[in-house]
């Protein structure tokens, strides 16, 4: 018996009845021969960590575009927090962590520079529409490793492709990760917006801070603990009506007074006006996409519409500010 084997077989003995084992899944798209050391989840984890779409994450916009100063949340440090969030609910439902922290690691690789303002941005002017929840998708299933994708077990792309409000994830650790990514980015959200001085941690309704805390470390606390008590024994995640109602309420301020704030978004017509011109000026001059782009339109017949998307949504915010610049922006006359 091999590691891997020797992990399944612990899975068996360890997990709770309603996990996800490892040695159970609906496989990958492509078959592999397995690891000998590694199970299905943690391969994929491992393949979306080493992949070039996640390094990009760092140079991605959380809420603040081009914030001044270090310690903004970017849209790495948002998914590396639902990681931890969620990897610590699992570990005490004793579900599977590595699958866990698969869908967490890999739930925002197609998200766009400049955060929701480029989804909604693409989401208006692609034809097909654009959705990051689909888009995290087809990077791990075709636009990673130059066409090939990371084929990665069902499992995970479930998870990812469900990990929004209105999804539906097919597991308990895709469950896990839908939640995690709301308790997360709330909770850094009000904290990125007291160091903005968009709001203080006063401004918060005292309703709110009642049931839920009045500083981070608290709400986090009573928001994972109550998951965790609520969910034990059930072949379901869920909250209980009072915090999870209060965590609702809580995400409706933070859309008043932080995501819909003027001062907050005061950037965000110009990230429009950049990917406008950027997609318009690639749709006129398809040629002037990167080969491997080129390539998805010639070789496997994607839609040249898409495929600017693909390229777009994959852009860091400043490398989008510099191919505009370059294409936009006239150069000064060298002899």
């Amino acid at each position: 018996m091999n590691i891997r084997e020797q992990q399944e077989k612990h899975e068996h003995t360890y997990l709770n009845c309603y996990a996800s084992f490892s040695d159970e899944s609906r496989g990958r798209d492509r078959e592999e021969p397995h690891c000998e050391m590694r199970t299905v989840y943690q391969r994929d984890r491992d393949r979306i960590l080493h992949c070039k779409s996640f390094r990009r994450l760092k140079h991605k916009t959380q809420v603040f575009l081009s914030p001044a100063g270090d310690h903004y949340r970017t849209r790495l440090t948002h998914t590396l927090e639902v990681s931890q969030i969620a990897r610590s609910i699992a570990r005490a439902l004793r579900l599977n962590e590595d699958l866990t922290e698969a869908i967490a690691l890999g739930h925002d690789l197609g998200h766009t520079p400049f955060g929701h303002a480029g989804e909604r941005v693409l989401n208006r002017i692609c034809p097909m529409g654009f959705s990051h929840c689909r888009q995290s998708v087809r990077v791990v299933e075709l636009l990673e490793k130059d066409g090939e994708g990371l084929n990665l077990t069902w499992e995970v792309r479930d998870g990812i492709l469900n990990h929004q409000t209105a999804g539906r994830p097919s597991t308990l650790e895709g469950k896990v990760v839908r939640l995690s990514d709301k308790i997360a980015y709330i909770n850094h959200d009000i904290d990125d917006a007291i160091r903005a001085h968009i709001f203080s941690e006063n401004d918060i309704p005292e309703k709110y801070s009642r049931v839920l805390g009045n500083t981070t470390k608290s709400r986090l606390n009573t928001m994972i603990k109550d998951i965790i008590l609520n969910s034990m024994g059930k072949n379901d995640i869920c909250m209980s009506d009072e915090i999870g109602g209060a965590m609702t309420q809580l995400r409706q301020f933070m859309f008043e007074s932080l995501y819909q704030n003027p001062t907050a978004k005061s950037e965000e017509s110009k990230a429009d006006k950049l990917i406008t011109e950027l997609y318009s000026y690639y749709a006129g001059n398809p040629d002037a996409l990167p080969d491997n782009f080129k390539n998805l339109v010639k070789i496997r017949g994607e839609k040249i519409e898409q495929v600017i998307c693909d390229y777009i949504a994959g852009m860091s915010d400043q490398y989008s500010v510099e191919k505009f610049e370059e294409i936009f922006v006239p150069k000064s006359w060298k002899v």
